[in-house]
């Protein structure tokens, strides 16, 4: 039943051969890839306006100002992505960069940073999603946490599963669905704008007042506005994903997503102040502009709709980017090696799972709170877009090559620009959570570095000796006596069947009985000499009625007498019940056993099992 309860929400296995079909065409990979990064246009605009709109300042005609700035860095980063691209054209984005050009602690900071990034991404991706479906229909307030975990883990989490192709034949539609409707709402828009009798600018949009205290705004505006730009790396760390030429339809790709996010992010940046937009507590200004453009039409709706899917598939530029990144980590050793191996559906399983548990955790505790989660959202990206930079300068100074001095300067243009935008975001939004991230790095670059460790230490405990490696000298194991060892209660048909395989494995076999009282002691004694297995019967009295920790100091004695060759086998009995209700009928002795003897050196632990019947 379980089987093919999996094999309906997941889909049959797939072939390693199969992985070509994987393979993403432009026209999907930008859906896929770009879902995040055009999606930010409900929400970065509205966060620039949101600041700005400062009840008593004259602050909200800088918005086109911040905007225009916000495009510029687009551009740029845009740029200088297409070149981490073409550098590294196995994936990986910032981390791949500084590992190969900047060393292991940028690498780790990269790596923690897009860990934190790709995790808010899908917590406010979800989250403003629920929020634009809340603004059409407000009856929904009361659900929106539900609504958020639901939609993660039963449609976005399940659907990633299934593979690379059936996400993205399941995601693209929407996503295009959105592009035409948020063009067709600017067109409409501005052709609404341009004809009216009104103002294009109505002039409370324009009134701006300049002083030392308003850089500080102004900075938050842009630090927010800023959210607008993350998923541009998303290309880059999947670049193993497109179809070949690899890196050329990456490279378009990367264009063609910067040039739709630019001109949407620009054409809802002029509506709010066309419209002259407030910030609003039970609708997004998205939801407003299409109001006041279309009404409350069906297309109004469309928007509204299509709004909420592409923010829900955002998320989803993160399950493609944020896998692949820690199967890298894995490969390297500083993520556990599961993250590295490929599901039964040729996807990064276990990072799917583990990227879903981590944003539900973070929708649950700011109760789907887009602001909230927003102020976390954008230095970790940037970050890495800084490092990643900083790397291809390197880069392109060690591998030379044509035109490499102009190539290094975008890239130093870039780390410059992004840098400073880091120290912003840092700055301007620090005590709105920006602190939380730059202690995230740090603890995670400490549990890499752990992880690392352990790894490390156990290859080097694991390896064989380089002697031992001579293909024509054949190795001698020295081999020595094995010590068998039955735990009983009782002779029972468990215990005969349990003493056959461990005479097959040794010759020193006893079984061990612990009394509770010297009168159930003499009564098992007298039944094993009746039964008389020809094993030995060892008795160790408990007189405070332990069984466990008597037995375990019994081996541990053992283990000091034997041979530095010998070893020490632990046989539990173990009946397996017909029903799993069964189960709680009986103690769970033989498990707990096991759990504490498999802790000592030099025992070997191995059950027994014996399946009843009825």
């Amino acid at each position: 039943m379980m089987r093919l309860l999996r094999r309906l929400l997941i889909g049959r296995p797939l072939h390693n051969q199969e992985i070509s079909n994987e393979k993403l065409s432009n026209w999907k990979a930008l859906a896929i890839f770009s879902s995040d990064a055009l999606s930010s246009v409900a929400y970065g605009p509205e966060q620039i306006m949101i600041i700005l709109a400062v009840p008593g300042l004259l602050a909200y005609g800088y918005l086109s100002h911040v905007a225009i700035a916000i495009l510029l860095l687009l551009a740029i980063v845009t740029i200088s992505y297409v070149q981490v691209g073409k550098a590294n054209p196995g994936g990986g984005g910032s981390y791949a960069v500084a590992i190969e050009n900047l060393g292991e602690f940028p690498a780790l900071t990269a790596a923690a940073a897009l860990f934190a990034d790709y995790t808010l991404t899908v917590a406010v991706s979800v989250s403003a999603g629920t929020a634009a479906i809340i603004s059409a229909f407000p009856d929904l307030l009361q659900y929106e946490v539900s609504i958020d975990l639901l939609i993660l883990f039963l449609v976005l989490m399940l659907v990633n599963l299934r593979g690379i192709r059936e996400s993205s034949s399941a995601f693209v539609f929407p996503t295009y669905a959105f592009i035409f409707g948020i063009l067709a709402l600017i067109a409409t828009g501005i052709y609404q704008a341009v004809t009216q009798q009104a103002p294009i600018i109505p002039t409370e949009s324009l009134e701006r007042n300049f002083d030392w205290s308003m850089v500080l705004l102004l900075s938050r505006a842009f630090a927010n506005g800023c959210s607008s730009m993350t998923g541009v790396e998303a290309i880059s760390n999947g670049v193993p994903m497109f179809k070949e030429p690899a890196v050329k339809n990456a490279t378009k790709t990367t264009f063609c997503m910067s040039g739709l996010l630019g001109f949407m992010f620009i054409g809802i940046s002029f509506l709010i102040m066309h419209f002259h937009i407030l910030p609003l507590s039970d609708a997004t200004s998205l939801s407003k502009i299409a109001e006041l453009t279309f009404g409350r039409s069906w297309f109004y709706y469309y928007i509204q709709i299509t709004t909420m899917l592409v923010l829900y598939l955002a998320a989803n530029t993160s399950f493609n980017g944020l896998p692949p990144l820690l199967s890298i980590l894995a490969r390297d050793g500083y993520m556990p090696r599961y993250l590295g191996e490929r599901g039964e559906r040729l996807s990064f399983s276990n990072g799917i799972v583990l990227l879903s548990i981590a944003a539900g955790v973070l929708i649950f505790i700011y109760q789907g709170n887009t602001d909230h989660l927003i102020s976390l959202y954008a230095i970790g990206v940037f970050l890495s877009f800084t490092i990643a930079q900083t790397g291809m300068i390197i880069h392109w100074r060690r591998v030379k090559g044509s035109y490499w001095m102009l190539r290094a300067s975008i890239n130093t243009v870039g780390a410059i620009v992004t840098g400073i935008v880091v120290l912003i975001i840092g700055i301007s939004k620090f005590t709105h959570g920006a602190w939380m991230v730059l202690i995230f790095i740090p603890v995670m670059i400490f549990i890499f570095k752990k992880i690392k460790g352990h790894y490390n230490n156990m290859a080097e405990q694991l390896h064989l000796p380089i002697e031992d490696m001579n293909p024509a000298f054949t190795t001698e194991i020295q081999g020595g006596q094995n010590i068998v060892i039955v735990p009983i209660s009782s002779p029972t048909s468990v215990i005969a069947e349990t003493l056959k395989y461990a005479k097959s494995i040794g010759d020193d076999v006893m079984a061990v009985h612990i009394a509770t009282n010297e009168e159930i002691g003499k009564k098992v004694q007298e039944k094993w000499n009746c039964w008389n297995p020809g094993i030995k019967l060892v008795t160790i009295y408990s007189p405070y009625r332990l069984v466990v920790q008597p037995l375990i100091d019994f081996i541990e004695e053992l283990s000091n007498e034997k041979g530095p060759n010998d070893y020490i086998t632990i046989l539990i009995p173990e009946f397996e019940t017909r029903k799993w209700w069964h189960r709680l009928l009986h103690n769970q002795t033989g498990l707990i056993l096991r759990t504490l003897l498999i802790l000592k050196k030099n025992v070997i632990v191995s059950t027994i099992p014996f399946h009843l019947k009825k």
